[in-house]
């Protein structure tokens, strides 16, 4: 507690949106994943009854027993499409997803290369996997190209979050895939927040990128942009045989109820249909980084709906957020070992649930107490 790292949940007691009631109390939250407002929408709400009326509260088993319903492999299916890959594989968690694909595809003997900031799923997932580990400064082309040049036996595999859930800034994909073409590596993307919200009607960074290779192993969450929960891998279909047969927290856990992936198909088409959600909240992003421009507290370079706004001191990070708090706005102060010491920041989101008027109270209320 004396060095502002003790961690505490706070209850909410109403759907997730940009206006919530917290033990009691109203705020205005810029503290969600929820990048679509898709999270409280009347569609996927009716979507989830529908879906619990027709196969109840759960699955009941794994899907390699007896779990695996009609509506899991619909949504498998469409998750591919969208993506553009041959296959899809889905995982409870994409923490799940990480440490499944990493453990199934590497081991003794093979190399992981991964970025520094990646997520902490990657971090474990890599170590999981027992493979030798090679870590590159974040977003270092150059440093990666060096540790693939050196001569190595067994499979290499290159990890990289698409975008950094604390910095908000996107990893050079193209850049990186030409190194593991180069070198015959795999590439895993984590697209946890890029993932209906870049690229063409919100298929994800790769879409974002223009880029579509068989050495791409691809990972997405839907409990952010897609508002509901679970996550998918989409690959190569060697790829996903593979991950049936070897990924542990794929093989050896309940599958996730039926009703999610009934809510998740609906999920889907909102989100392909999305274009006026997103142009609305590339609005709300420009309006918030020229209103904090001249903040003495500096926002990180970052062009999504993640906006760090760097503090350094953990106590000061802590206190801005009570602040913000007290004056009824809900910013989560983020603090090692999340982020580096040092560079503990306030993590602004954006949602295209917001409103100008929400961004202008928050730019408001960060000016009043820079003064």
């Amino acid at each position: 507690m004396a060095q502002g790292l003790l961690r505490q949940r706070r209850t909410l007691q109403s759907p997730q949106s940009p206006h919530i009631v917290v033990d009691g109390k109203p705020y205005l939250s810029f503290c969600s994943n929820d990048y679509l407002g898709l999270a409280n929408h009347p569609e996927l709400i009716d979507a989830m009854q529908r879906g619990a009326a027709q196969y109840g509260a759960g699955a009941g088993a794994a899907h390699l027993v007896s779990g695996h319903t009609r509506a899991h492999h619909e949504l498998e299916v469409a998750l591919a499409d969208f993506v553009s890959k041959p296959a899809a594989l889905l995982f409870s968690t994409g923490y799940m997803a990480n440490l499944g694909a990493v453990q199934a595809l590497v081991g003794k003997g093979d190399t992981v290369f991964a970025d520094k900031l990646n997520h902490a799923s990657l971090n474990d997932a890599m170590l999981l996997s027992r493979a030798e580990v090679q870590r590159y400064r974040h977003n270092d082309i150059a440093q990666l190209a060096q540790l693939l040049e050196k001569p190595r036996s067994g499979r290499k595999l290159v990890i990289a979050d698409a975008v950094f859930s604390m910095d908000g800034d996107l990893a050079p994909l193209p850049e990186l895939l030409a190194l593991c073409e180069r070198h015959d590596a795999w590439m895993l993307v984590d697209d946890a927040h890029g993932f209906g919200v870049l690229g063409e009607q919100g298929r994800g960074s790769l879409a974002h990128f223009k880029l579509d290779s068989p050495r791409i192993i691809y990972m997405a969450t839907l409990g952010k942009a897609a508002g509901v929960f679970g996550a998918f891998v989409a690959a190569e279909q060697v790829v996903i045989n593979t991950l049936v047969n070897h990924a542990h927290s794929y093989v050896y856990t309940t599958a996730t109820p039926p009703a999610l992936s009934v809510a998740l198909l609906d999920s889907i088409k909102l989100i392909e249909q999305g274009d006026g959600l997103r142009a609305h909240l590339q609005l709300l992003l420009a309006q918030l980084r020229s209103g904090l421009h001249d903040l003495r507290w500096k926002l990180m370079p970052s062009s999504t709906a993640i906006q760090p706004l760097l503090i350094g001191d953990n106590k000061a990070a802590l206190e801005l957020s009570n602040a913000l708090r007290e004056r009824g706005i809900w910013v989560a102060a983020i603090r090692p070992p999340t982020v580096p010491q040092g560079t503990a920041r306030l993590r602004i989101t954006l949602s295209a649930a917001h409103t100008a008027a929400d961004v202008t109270r928050l730019i408001g209320a960060l000016h009043e107490l820079a003064r």
